[in-house]
């Protein structure tokens, strides 16, 4: 019997405690899940591609059935190439069911053999972003409790360095 393969795409930039409890969920409806890095030529990440990709196999390292990856293009292309069946999306709230829906049905249009599996956060990350992190983290804001101990040191490293870089040069 074929197992079931599901994709994970999104830019991770970082990975939080809610892209965890999204990958928990998933993995015991599928027998594997990608974890893929995209690659957005529009956006500016604060990590690299490699970086995001050692933060997510760090907070993955305890999931055999947790692949990580990286990829450009259309998802449905990369889903296909994995062979994979679907493409999962978590959801926070209302709000970004929009989007969502413009998406996958997108991604049916591009591929009709593609499902899109919508799983909803723990209300706990509700309003959880990896731009929110970023933020807080900035500011010297304890996400302690919010992402998993190397992003939290990773942040810190990164955006401490940088902002006292920026405000030193204001003065």
């Amino acid at each position: 019997m074929a197992k079931s393969k599901i994709v994970y795409p999104g830019s991770f930039d970082p990975i939080t405690r809610g892209h965890l409890d999204i990958i928990e969920r998933a993995r015991k409806l599928f027998d594997e899940i990608i974890v893929a890095v995209f690659i957005n030529p529009n956006k500016e990440p604060l990590f690299s591609r490699k970086k995001r990709e050692e933060l997510l196999q760090k907070a993955t390292e305890d999931m055999p059935d947790v692949k990580v990856d990286s990829f450009s293009g259309l998802t449905v292309d990369y889903v296909q190439k994995k062979q994979a069946t679907a493409i999962l999306r978590g959801l926070r709230a209302v709000s970004d069911f929009e989007g969502e829906f413009q998406m996958s049905s997108m991604n049916k249009e591009l591929n009709d053999d593609i499902e899109t599996v919508f799983l909803m956060t723990n209300t706990r990350y509700a309003f959880l972003s990896s731009s929110v992190i970023k933020e807080a983290a900035q500011f010297g804001g304890n996400i302690k409790e919010l992402v998993p101990p190397e992003v939290e040191k990773a942040l810190k490293e990164k955006l401490n360095r940088s902002y006292r870089e920026d405000f030193n040069d204001e003065k």
